[in-house]
């Protein structure tokens, strides 16, 4: 066990795990933190520019973070250190980076005139090398000594999300000055569709080119948190609603073309829409259109089954949807029936002051927190709630685990309930049954479409189909399961 004692800046003591990746990462001026959600990579981060700061290899600290999230880093470095070593720190919007010149000259002006320590958190947000972002942070990162990138996981999709981070910390680590040689050497590509990798080529010399500057750790090998316990609650549709989504499944299914994956994200989208209370009022592949299926959103099994949830619980709850209108419609629903403040709403459209005030008021009086994974799923410090509902999900296995760690984080001291709400017989079924094996759900989709015998229509509801090697029912399965 390493014994490093924390630096005279920091208020707070650090974890083991911290203290091992301080104790490796110290000697280097470039470093990837890639350590998973909860384990505290914010205070990691903090005591390595501190100790780059005491002995005066820099000057300032630049943090770029996501700008949904800038508020929460605000308030752990407000936790973890001094009032000087805070005045020392600048926290910017990676976002921001791309949409205004002018800071991005401010920031390029900073770092000429200061020695600078850069930091870029959630560094997946720069992982496309085409992207203005990723270019701006790259010229920023030229001009600072001393570099490091912060993540949950090395890889997101794929291998080649890699290069645009780690070129950002030193070209010469991978050893390619540009993404072309990079793809050259590590990507082959499907010949039929364009941009579409196919396989990453010598995936294990990339990894062991990044080892010598990279700290990895998981929740489960060094943070011991209660358990996760997962429960699907199904219903069923009405019966002019399954007639619907029969007919709109049909429709797109025949338009399906496998060399443009636009058709297969538009079926699943299209079916998605009716089952958690829509109607496809336009069959035109190019421009999908949708009106609310009720009326009244309390004849919406799906909202009913929220609401009959909800009643059984106590305390606060985190609600995810996939879409924007089902946040407006389940605020509307949980402020009638528990009233006004009860319920704060995070999604993309809001402003940054209101989802910072949305975060403040569930940290306080409100009880019901309805919120877009995509955008509050990752950032955020939300462990004094151990219960959430998925509303409705999408296929994206990354955004739903770092989701669920929102909550499952340091400082959890409760079994934390996940419920995932479904449709039986649906989509749902096949989403989660695809989030759970952390498939990918578009190229499942598209192994079988080759088999013309293979009933695809069965399978995308979830239901074992011949050639499936005999799987139960997706939505029998995992009724229960702990983590």
């Amino acid at each position: 066990m390493t014994c490093l004692t924390k630096s005279e800046l920091l208020n707070t003591e650090m974890y083991q795990h911290q203290i091992d990746a301080v104790e490796k990462m110290r000697r280097i001026r470039v470093g990837a933190l890639y350590m998973e959600m909860g384990t505290g990579k914010t205070r990691t981060a903090l005591e390595l520019a501190a100790r780059r700061i005491e002995t005066g290899k820099v000057e300032q600290v630049l943090w770029l973070c996501p700008c949904s999230v800038k508020a929460t880093i605000a308030k752990e470095i407000k936790k973890h250190a001094s009032e000087e070593f805070r005045n020392k720190i600048a926290i910017f919007g990676i976002e921001s980076l791309s949409g205004s010149t002018k800071l991005y000259l401010k920031l390029m002006k900073t770092a000429m005139n200061a020695s600078i320590f850069l930091i870029v958190d959630e560094s997946n947000l720069v992982k496309n090398p085409r992207a203005r972002r990723s270019s701006r942070v790259q010229a920023l990162s030229e001009i600072t000594k001393y570099k490091l990138i912060l993540n949950g996981t090395p890889i997101s999709k794929n291998m080649a999300d890699l290069y645009s981070q780690w070129r950002i910390l030193d070209w010469r680590i991978l050893g390619f000055k540009s993404y072309y040689s990079f793809a050259n050497r590590h990507i082959k590509y499907d010949q039929r569709i364009r941009g579409r990798i196919k396989e990453i080529k010598n995936s294990e010399e990339i990894l062991n080119k990044i080892a010598p500057y990279t700290f990895q750790v998981r929740k489960d090998e060094c943070v011991d948190l209660p358990p996760k316990t997962y429960s699907e609650q199904s219903f069923n549709m009405t019966t002019q609603q399954r007639y619907h989504y029969e007919k709109v499944k049909r429709e797109y299914l025949s338009e399906i073309d496998e060399l443009r994956p636009s058709t297969i994200y538009r079926l699943f989208t299209a079916v998605q829409h009716v089952v958690c209370g829509r109607r496809v009022t336009s069959m035109e592949i190019e421009r999908m259109r949708t009106d609310p299926f009720f009326d009244d959103p309390h004849d919406n099994p799906r909202s009913q089954l929220l609401l009959d949830l909800i009643s059984q619980t106590e305390g606060k709850v985190i609600i995810w949807c996939r879409y924007t209108h089902e946040i407006d419609t389940i605020t509307e629903l949980l402020t009638e029936e528990y009233g006004e403040g009860s319920t704060v709403k995070f999604f993309g459209a809001l402003k940054l002051k209101e989802r910072e005030a949305s975060i403040e008021s569930f940290s306080r009086d409100a009880r019901f927190f309805v919120a877009n994974k995509t955008c509050a799923g990752y950032g955020l410090n939300l462990q004094f709630c151990n219960y959430m509902i998925y509303y409705s999900n999408d296929w994206d296995w990354a955004t739903r685990t770092q989701s669920e760690d929102r909550v499952h984080r340091i400082g959890q001291t409760e079994n934390v309930h996940i419920v995932d709400i479904s449709a039986s017989s649906t989509i749902d079924n096949r989403i989660l049954s695809c989030l759970r094996k952390k498939e990918n759900m578009v190229e499942s989709f598209k192994s079988r479409l080759e088999d013309k015998k293979f009933d695809i229509g069965k399978w995308l509801d979830g239901i074992a189909v011949r050639g499936e090697g005999g799987r139960k029912d997706a939505e029998k399965v995992f009724k229960q399961k702990r983590i």
